[in-house]
């Protein structure tokens, strides 16, 4: 029962990352691919009613993580601390940005919303990078489940090391690239005109980021985390998640060149949901290493909350998840096509 709340999630985080990534893109590349009020309001726009619906998932997936791995979620929120309230508050900077940005008519104002927007969109990227390079590099764990470590020393790895070294910095940066290019993907597919041009010529140029990134932050991580090839050799079958992760960069670049917007944005979603899915393979059944002693490390099993509670909550977990996809279908469904500034008295 423990793996199956491991997978289930795995797919929650990956649901909010394919999700709210694009709009995080989108907020961090908007000053880049907009140019004029008009063409800012538009990018907004076009994540118009579904960037709050999709920060849903980043909380069920607290919530189902605080269910099913009490001991990861306490560790995890006591160790990583200031970055989460740093996090939170840039949470909170992002939405009002949008919400305050049309209601004082002043080109001043204007300006200064699109910087905060743009800045904590990028900076939240970055910082949710940074989280996964240091889950998968591991934290200095004691006996009894907890850690703490100062948000930056001297960005090296080894013994007195910070949240923030050279190796999730790197990550950090590759997540900022990555959501870059989900973002432009997802403005060429809702916009028209030169918004669409611009953010597809922004993607052709990022997609090359992501390529080197990916290459490289591959190597890297199977030296830093030895568990992650290890488990690979050992299961051939999981493969099939750097594949996915592959042929979904391969499909960005290929439906980049036939133009066609809507395949590339999907391909953009199999190349993340591959690459998080292989980081996920990669450490079963660790869910946080232990730098500091593997012995300390927090498993499925050792970080699980109670079997039947488990299982009951399994049941309750499915209709809840059967409603929220139901209505995220609806909302995305409603939302097709392109979007324009007609209408824009109305919300959004």
């Amino acid at each position: 029962m423990e793996t199956v709340w491991f997978c289930l999630v795995a797919v929650m985080i990956a649901m909010y990352v394919v999700l709210d990534g694009f709009d995080l893109g989108a907020g961090a590349i908007h000053l880049l691919v907009a140019k004029t009020d008009e063409e800012r309001r538009l990018v907004i726009r076009s994540i118009g009613p579904v960037w709050d619906g999709n920060e849903v998932w980043l909380l069920a997936a607290g919530g189902t993580l605080y269910f099913a791995f009490p001991l990861l979620y306490a560790s995890g929120f006591s160790g990583f601390y200031l970055p989460l309230m740093i996090v939170l508050w840039l949470l909170i900077l992002r939405a009002i940005s949008i919400e305050f940005r049309g209601q004082v008519d002043s080109p001043v104002w204007f300006a200064f919303w699109d910087f905060v927007f743009a800045g904590a969109s990028l900076l939240l990227a970055v910082f949710f990078g940074a989280a996964l390079g240091n889950v998968v590099r591991g934290v200095p764990l004691n006996d009894k489940g907890y850690f703490f470590e100062a948000l930056w020393t001297n960005f090296r790895l080894g013994t007195g090391r910070g949240i923030l070294d050279w190796y999730t910095i790197l990550v950090g940066v590759a997540a900022l690239v990555t959501l870059a290019l989900h973002g432009a993907l997802w403005v060429a597919l809702k916009t028209d005109g030169p918004v669409h041009d611009r953010s597809q010529k922004l993607a052709r140029i990022a997609w090359w980021g992501v390529l080197v990134l990916t290459i490289l932050i591959t190597v890297v991580t199977f030296v830093v985390q030895p568990h992650v090839p290890a488990n690979l050799f050992f299961h051939p079958w999981g493969y099939i998640f750097p594949l996915l992760a592959l042929s979904g960069l391969a499909g960005i670049e290929w439906f980049i060149r036939k133009r066609d917007d809507l395949k590339s944005f999907l391909a953009s979603c199999a190349y993340i949901l591959g690459m998080l899915t292989s980081v996920v393979f990669g450490l079963y059944p660790l869910v946080l290493p232990a730098s500091s002693n593997p012995v300390f490390s927090l498993t499925v099993e050792n970080a699980k909350a109670g079997d039947y509670g488990l299982r009951v909550g399994l049941a309750w977990w499915i209709v809840g998840m059967v409603l929220a996809t139901g209505y995220f279908v609806y909302v995305y469904r409603h939302f097709a096509g392109k979007v324009t500034l007609e209408g824009e008295g109305e919300e959004y």
